[in-house]
Order: structure tokens, then C-alpha cells, then sequence
């Protein structure tokens, strides 16, 4: 665009939240998006679209819990953002088409996927060999959409390209950290603070439908699930589109390096491994499950008999051997496999 700076923000992006609303109408917008996600998590929980069952998942306790929570905070996001005082108009669209869209295709693998294949690799890795998984629906599904909220978000088309890989970049991300109680909700109020500097009426809707719900995922009753922790992310990458081009480049170089990262480091163990990120983590959740400790052998009242002098006792037969079960994990989401079989006592 001639005579336009270089890392200026065009028209279109906004470079603010322009209107008269400011401060106070983004404290407006968050409160109603908090109002509208309980009160959408209260009507879904009553009244599941299909039932209970899709739904339903255990937790590492052996404990249910829903992933309502996903679809709520998506309905009070976009909503919310919909009505928002001070947002511009193109705005507002590229964060119904990036939420609904990222909604609509990670609730599509949360409720018909199989978990056989994960990550960037395991799901494109498929896809070569011939195998469409829902992994890779969700991709795609979720790159056109980025695609087609980064347009909205205005700019050149070299802006445009960048806003896109933002949001479908943040989408997949905050995804990734969706694995323990609270997590993603913590990494998106982390992000979200520094963008709602600029464009505090952006990121108020899906901030404040996220914190309304986040006694929800830290109590273990729900979780956010594929579909809001990827209508989140992209929400909030919308919000980051409107940021200044080298904050932008710099904001798609980090979420590019960190992706990456994950198919070959686990960040859980890196977060358990440094005492501040574990801290965070565990801020509000509940504490760990610890494995019972075995019980003490009894002392026999009558008089001891040597090792040695003690007669063989006979196996029964037909007994099963003890097998070993994962240990508890500290807060994950999944369940481990079937609990050990004990052996039956000796006659």
C-alpha cells in the first residue's frame, strides 16, 4: 500500500479497539460472555445435545467429566464478541468464522475420533499412507477457516497469510496444552493480558467466557476438549491479527518453534521439571492422588518360626498373577489402563 509504513497497522486491522466504549465496555463485554457461558454450561449440562454418553469422559481419577464445557464457552465467546461496543464490524466476523469454525472441527474429533493418531505427524503421516483421520479433517478444517477469518482481519495479502497462520496456529497450540485440569484456560489469560493492552475488546469475550469456566476444569467436572480449547486459541489469534506487523511475525515465529517442539518433547514433563511452571500448573487444582501405600505385615502372636523351617505353602491353582498398573499421573486427563489384579490368598 503506497505510503504506508512498514509494521504499520492497516485499515481493516485496527490498531485498538476504536469507539467510544473503551475500558469500560470491554469489562461489559467479558461480564456478559462469563454470564452467558454458565448459563449455556447449565442448559447443555441439563439437556446434552445426543445424551450424556458422547460427551462423557474418565478422567485419571476413574471419575466422570464432560466436554461441555467446550461448546459453552464457544456460544458465549462468540456471542458475546458479536455485541461487543467498540469492535470494528470485520473484526467481530473473523471471530465468529475463526471460533464457530475451530468449534466445528475439533468437536468433530472429540466426539468421532479415536486417538490412534496424534500430532502434526502421526495425523499427516496417515494421510500419505492413504488413511483420512479425523486429526487431519480438523487440520485442514481448521487452516480454512483461519484462512477465511485472517481475510476479515484485513491487511495486504502478505498480512492476511500472517493472520491466518496466527490463528490456525494459536487454535492448534492452546490445543496442545489442553492436557491437564486448567492448563490451556492459564497459557490463554497468559496471552491474553498483554493483547487485551491493544485490543482489550477482542480478547474480552472468549477471556471472559474462559475464566467463567475455569472453576469447572480445575474441579475436574469438565474440560474444554478439542472443540474450546481450539475455538480459544483461535479467538485469541484474531485478537493478535490486529497487532502490528513485527508483533505479529514474531507472535507466528514463537507459536511455529512451539509447535514443532511438541512432537518431540512432552511439555508436561518440561512444566514438571521447573518449579515456577509447575507451581502455575498446580495453582487451583486439586492435589495429586497418591499411590495407597501397602500395608504393614502383620506380627504373629504365637512364637516365630525361622525362614528356613517354614514349610513351602502350595499355589492354588487358577491364581492370577499380580499385573502392574500405570501410576497415577499428577492431574492428567486420561485414564490409565485397568487396575492390577491382586492374587488371591493362599489356603
Amino acid at each position: 500500500m503506497r505510503g504506508t509504513a512498514r509494521g504499520a497497522i492497516l485499515p481493516g486491522q485496527g490498531g485498538g479497539d476504536g469507539g467510544p466504549a473503551g475500558p469500560a465496555g470491554s469489562a461489559v463485554t467479558a461480564l456478559a460472555a462469563a454470564a452467558t457461558a454458565r448459563a449455556a454450561y447449565a442448559a447443555l449440562t441439563r439437556r446434552p445435545p445426543g445424551g450424556v454418553r458422547p460427551w462423557a469422559r474418565v478422567n485419571h481419577r476413574g471419575e466422570p467429566v464432560s466436554l461441555l464445557e467446550g461448546p459453552a464457552l464457544v456460544i458465549a465467546g462468540t456471542l458475546a464478541a458479536s455485541c461487543a461496543p467498540g469492535l470494528p464490524a470485520r473484526t467481530r466476523a473473523a471471530i465468529a468464522v475463526a471460533g464457530l469454525g475451530a468449534a466445528a472441527f475439533g468437536g468433530y474429533d472429540d466426539l468421532a475420533g479415536s486417538g490412534d493418531r496424534r500430532g502434526f505427524r502421526g495425523h499427516l503421516g496417515a494421510l500419505a499412507r492413504g488413511e483420512v483421520t479425523t486429526g487431519a479433517v480438523k487440520i485442514g478444517g481448521i487452516g480454512a477457516t483461519g484462512a477465511v477469518a485472517g481475510v476479515l482481519a484485513g491487511g495486504t495479502p502478505a498480512d492476511m497469510a500472517v493472520n491466518a497462520g496466527l490463528i490456525a496456529g494459536a487454535a492448534n497450540l492452546l490445543n496442545l496444552l489442553d492436557l491437564r485440569p486448567g492448563r490451556a484456560i492459564k497459557a490463554a489469560v497468559a496471552a491474553g493480558v498483554p493483547l487485551a493492552a491493544r485490543r482489550p475488546a477482542a480478547v474480552a469475550a472468549p477471556l471472559g467466557a474462559a475464566l467463567a469456566l475455569l472453576p469447572e476444569d480445575l474441579g475436574e467436572r469438565a474440560m474444554l476438549g478439542d472443540a474450546g480449547a481450539n475455538a480459544l486459541g483461535a479467538m485469541l489469534g484474531v485478537a493478535a491479527a490486529g497487532t502490528s506487523r513485527g508483533s505479529r511475525a514474531a507472535m507466528l515465529a514463537g507459536i511455529a518453534a512451539l509447535t514443532a517442539a511438541s512432537e518431540v518433547v512432552s511439555f508436561t514433563r518440561v512444566i514438571e521439571r521447573t518449579p515456577p511452571l509447575r507451581w502455575l500448573d498446580m495453582l487451583g487444582r486439586r492435589p495429586a492422588r497418591r499411590p495407597a501405600a501397602a500395608a504393614a505385615p502383620s506380627v504373629p502372636s504365637g512364637p516365630l518360626v525361622p525362614a528356613a523351617a517354614a514349610p513351602p505353602v502350595p499355589a492354588r491353582a487358577g491364581a492370577v498373577a499380580p499385573r502392574g498398573s500405570a501410576a497415577p499421573d499428577a492431574g492428567g486427563r486420561e485414564s490409565p489402563g485397568p487396575p492390577a489384579l491382586a492374587a488371591p490368598p493362599a489356603p
